[in-house]
């Protein structure tokens, strides 16, 4: 055998020693990463079902809007249509029985392009599976 060198003395129990606090800590260490991993894979669960819950809520605020505006513009219809009524009687109080009948004429006419409309958004909605 060679000659040893007097600063390199080691023996194998302690060699032994460090191999398996070293071990210990690797293990440690993937045990951690192991949880790491299970947390990172549970965030990433969670921020999918965040990410369609705000689609479901956006797809909702849609609907919210569009039936604001229905709500908004039958509003402005039915103000119309009030007004027309509020000149007619007026107009027959009065005795302006011509601006009477023109007034009542426009407020028909009024009346079955609405009904027109309320028939065309049927046959869409019943198109739209």
């Amino acid at each position: 055998m060679a000659p040893r060198k007097m600063g390199q003395v080691s023996s194998k129990p302690q060699a032994e020693a460090k191999l398996g606090v070293r071990g210990l800590k690797a293990r440690r260490v993937k045990a951690e990463m192991g949880k790491v991993k299970e947390e990172q894979e549970c965030l990433r669960d969670e921020q999918r079902e965040l990410v369609a819950r705000f689609d479901e809520i956006e797809r909702q605020c849609d609907e919210l809007k569009q039936e604001t505006e229905m709500i908004a513009k039958q509003s402005a219809i039915t103000l119309a249509k009030l007004f027309l009524m509020f000149r007619i009687l007026k107009a027959r109080e009065s005795g302006d029985l011509v601006q009477a009948a023109n007034l009542t004429r426009f407020l028909r006419e009024i009346v079955a392009m609405e009904k027109a409309n309320a028939i065309l958004d049927e046959d869409k909605d019943g198109e739209d599976p």
